[in-house]
């Protein structure tokens, strides 16, 4: 039975109060506090590269050299190997899939969003099917909305962690001016690098949802519409633009005991 435990366990507690009537030194030191603990909350796997994530125990979805061990479920959409790199090209929206179902683990993802309009992510402990991937996304998203970060169920509920009317189910309306709040947070708003590489750090452990961008912690909730699925990445179909993918990395994690799963 499908279970959604809102508000996010760890941004709420961090989010600042807004008392008009505080003095000014006192702001200044409840954000300077909140962004010490973002800092310390930094995994080691925010800017580890191949060789130090093997060492904490990843192993690759994509070997740097070839496809193997990925599909394309589309009747569209075109992916190479670059210099080391997934290169992927559509003038539809398509997802590169790679092969096998994880349930709990610990997944590290680099994406470099071309410019212009574009629009990203990685798809975790999704389904698919002909011409159909649907479930988690982890959002990359380069507009001035700037919900990178953030927990897009594709293909179903939509937008989870923002949510905004129109496109969230009532469930996850209760928290919009919450979530709304979070993402104006500076060090979360200002999260993906618009013209660089952006480490994606993914874990899920029983229905405990946790999505890091480059070492700022956007997404900490609890949603147990999926405990286990495939892993995808997204061309968003701009035609002529290329997205690019490295260091696919995944380390699988024993599960959790019932009740222990944060």
């Amino acid at each position: 039975m499908q279970t959604t435990t809102f508000p996010p366990l760890r941004p709420l507690t961090l989010r600042p109060v807004t008392l008009r009537l505080v003095a000014a030194a006192c702001v200044a030191w409840q954000c300077a506090a909140a962004d010490a603990l973002f800092a310390a909350e930094q995994s080691p796997t925010a800017s580890a590269d191949q060789a130090e994530l093997t060492a904490l125990g990843y192993k690759p979805l994509f070997n740097g050299k070839s496809l193997d061990g990925w599909s394309n479920p589309y009747d569209h959409g075109k992916a190479e190997v670059v210099d080391g790199e997934i290169h992927l090209n559509a003038d539809k929206k398509f997802f590169l899939v790679a092969d096998g179902e994880y349930g709990d683990f610990e997944l590290v993802a680099d994406i470099l969003l071309p410019a212009g309009e574009a629009n990203s992510g990685v798809m975790f402990r999704c389904h698919v099917e002909p011409n159909r991937v649907y479930g988690y996304q982890a959002e990359c998203d380069g507009s001035d909305r700037c919900w990178s970060g953030g927990l897009y169920d594709e293909g179903r509920r939509q937008w989870v962690w923002p949510s905004t009317k129109g496109r969230s189910e009532p469930e996850f309306l209760k928290y919009e001016a919450e979530s709304q709040e979070w993402f104006k947070r500076p060090e979360v708003h200002d999260a993906l690098r618009r013209d660089g590489w952006n480490r994606y750090e993914i874990q899920c452990r029983g229905d405990h949802i946790v999505i890091r961008l480059n070492g700022v912690k956007v997404t900490d909730l609890k949603d147990s519409t999926d405990a286990k699925g495939r892993i995808a990445i997204q061309h968003h179909g701009e035609k002529g633009k290329t997205y690019r993918f490295r260091n696919v990395m995944i380390k699988e994690l024993p599960a959790a005991p019932a009740g222990e799963e944060t």
